[in-house]
């Protein structure tokens, strides 16, 4: 996971449940940095996401001919 501690920061409006701000202040919660741990988890899960779908098709292909030709050099492996 990338680190963005020193990363150029830039302010953001966000709209989040005033109870829920309360508790974590309340809690001493750095809010910014657990947002900013936040988005880049979705980040990182959508890049994820759009890979898989891009790659569907090739990824499919080869289970395929390893499901019928089995895995390239299988005589090789010692378990």
């Amino acid at each position: 996971m990338k680190n963005y501690s020193t990363a150029k920061k830039t302010s953001a409006n966000l709209s989040v449940a005033s109870e829920l701000i309360e508790e974590a202040k309340a809690l001493g919660i750095n809010l910014s940095r657990e947002a900013e741990k936040g988005i880049a988890d979705a980040v990182r899960e959508e890049k994820t996401r759009r890979w898989k779908e891009d790659n569907a098709e090739a990824i499919a292909d080869a289970n395929r001919y390893v499901a019928e030709h089995g895995l390239p050099l299988a005589k090789y492996r010692m378990f």
